[in-house]
């Protein structure tokens, strides 16, 4: 990846990210029209770049998040089904997120 694709997903990104629709959906599918191969430095960017704009929410929120005991109650039974679905379909679920026919 060179430095003007790394700019467009990063303006992808940051378009995407706050409008209802899949911001990792839309980066995978530009990286698939750009040629960008998944390699593990690409999978880093990915994650890095999404990075930025979660802990813009989390900045911007964080009174309101984190103000009572109830908010962590709901996050840990929230997060309990989805780990344990992420673990059980972890391979599926790395294939199909690969692949830019099914994203999109």
């Amino acid at each position: 990846m060179n430095f003007l694709q790394a700019l467009i997903l990063a303006i992808i990104e940051g378009i995407t990210e706050f409008l209802p629709v899949s911001s990792t959906g839309h980066m995978i599918i530009a990286s698939s029209f750009m040629g960008i191969a998944s390699d593990p430095f690409v999978k880093l960017f990915t994650i890095v770049i999404q990075l930025g704009a979660i802990l813009s929410v989390v900045i911007l929120y964080f009174k309101r998040f984190f103000r009572s005991i109830d908010f962590y109650i709901k996050l840990v039974i929230a997060f309990i089904p989805a780990a344990v679905f992420g673990f059980l379909l972890s391979d599926l679920i790395d294939e199909m997120l690969e692949s830019a026919f099914i994203v999109a």
